[in-house]
């Protein structure tokens, strides 16, 4: 069986080891994009000086809103517990565009914009450089990573067979990497033992990624868990949670229910529509601090808002509020309990995928994972090419 299992470790990472080398190491790349990149410029995400309060997000937004061209319109504003990070206004298009604010003197910082370096990293991670055909042709670049990585998962598989050690002392031996005792000695305890402290994330890694590469398969996944798979819509559209009509990344809700008719405050509420869309956003960022000690973020759109918090497991889990945009009254609250499995499952694939999932530690043992499982087939070409004598 071990024969057996040796031919397809070898004659299926031959043909996609540079690829899964490749996949890999862009994807250490990207694990601390965001702590580089803000390092980088820590002016756009940081304001100088803290001094008195912030001033309100109505008259933020307005600074920001005049620096955009008609076509662009603010869509909603990020607020961190961290006093001294800026204000992020997020912004309709591009897809995931922000400007960041000072909140204590109103300067404008700039925009947010992804570093070239860190985008390439990304477009070779998911899709080695290649881009969706406007005509709905074969997305090949997706096609070859979704097939390299499938293929990797049954290349660490057999390597557990390969692997496997009969006795106490080959185990022991199988998991030492010597340094002294020559070339090959060393690339050949790196693929192996490298391979073995690196196989647990290196699964984690690749299982989940698959959800990005076939649908099959994220249904098969979802499936396995237990959970339904429910479509979600495309940026901008429409869809549906818990009954209440929501577009995906902040853009506009509709809240029913909402107390349109009261007509104690309809003149009042009428002046305050004409006068800006983000009059009651303050009140309910407000209201949504009071209620929630601890909290990380709090994001407000036009009648929804989500708080998210500094915790262990799903770094997408946030609790989601409906408001009335008029008058900023709280009129629906879902929390992430009660939230459906499928966007929990989403969730946690994206953390256990980043390796975010237990804070700071899993990342840097996912980014270790992923450098070694970049070095695995490299080593394991030089040892197959010592074999038949290439080298």
């Amino acid at each position: 069986m071990k024969k057996a299992f040796r031919k397809i470790h070898l004659w299926l990472s031959v043909p996609f080891g540079l690829i899964i080398t490749v996949i890999c190491l862009s994807g250490a790349a990207l694990v601390f994009e965001d702590e580089v990149t803000e390092l980088c410029r820590r002016d756009l995400y940081y304001v100088e000086k803290v001094s008195g309060a912030p001033l309100p997000v109505e008259y933020l937004i307005e600074k920001v809103a005049g620096t955009l061209p008609d076509s662009v319109a603010v869509t909603g504003v990020s607020i961190s517990s961290d006093a001294e990070r800026a204000y992020q206004v997020n912004l309709s298009k591009p897809r995931r565009a922000s400007v960041y604010v000072d909140q204590y003197t109103g300067e404008v910082k700039g925009r947010h914009e992804r570093a070239p370096f860190f985008l390439t990293m990304f477009k070779l991670h998911r899709w080695l450089l290649d881009g969706m055909k406007p005509d709905g042709g074969i997305f090949w670049g997706k096609m070859i990573v979704g097939v390299s990585t499938l293929m990797f998962v049954f290349v660490l598989i057999s390597g557990i067979v390969i692997w496997w050690p009969r006795t106490k002392k080959a185990l022991k031996n199988s998991l030492k990497i010597a340094v002294g005792k020559g070339r090959r000695r060393f690339w050949y305890d790196l693929h192996v033992a490298g391979g073995m402290y690196a196989l647990v994330l290196l699964l984690a890694m690749a299982l989940t990624g698959l959800t990005w590469s076939f649908s099959w398969y994220r249904t098969g996944f979802y499936k396995v868990f237990g959970v339904e798979m429910k479509q979600r819509a495309g940026h901008g559209a429409l869809q549906t949670v818990h009954g209440t009509p929501q577009t995906v990344h902040g853009a506009l809700q509709t809240v029913h229910g909402g107390k349109s008719g009261r007509n104690s405050s309809e003149e009042g509420r009428g002046n305050r529509e004409h006068t800006s869309p983000y009059a009651c956003w303050q009140q309910v960022y407000e209201e949504l601090k009071a209620r929630n000690a601890g909290y990380k973020q709090i994001t407000v759109s036009n009648g929804s808002a989500s708080v998210s918090f500094e915790r262990f497991g799903n770094q997408r889990a946030a609790d989601r509020y409906a408001f009335n945009p008029q008058d900023g009254e709280i009129t629906e609250v879902t929390l992430y309990k009660d939230t459906d499995a499928s966007g929990k499952m989403r969730g946690w694939i994206y953390s256990v995928h980043v390796g975010s999932w237990g804070g700071m530690f899993t990342r840097i043992l996912t980014f270790i994972a992923a450098l070694l499982g970049g070095t695995l087939p490299l080593t394991g070409y030089y040892l197959w090419l010592r074999r038949i004598r290439l080298i």
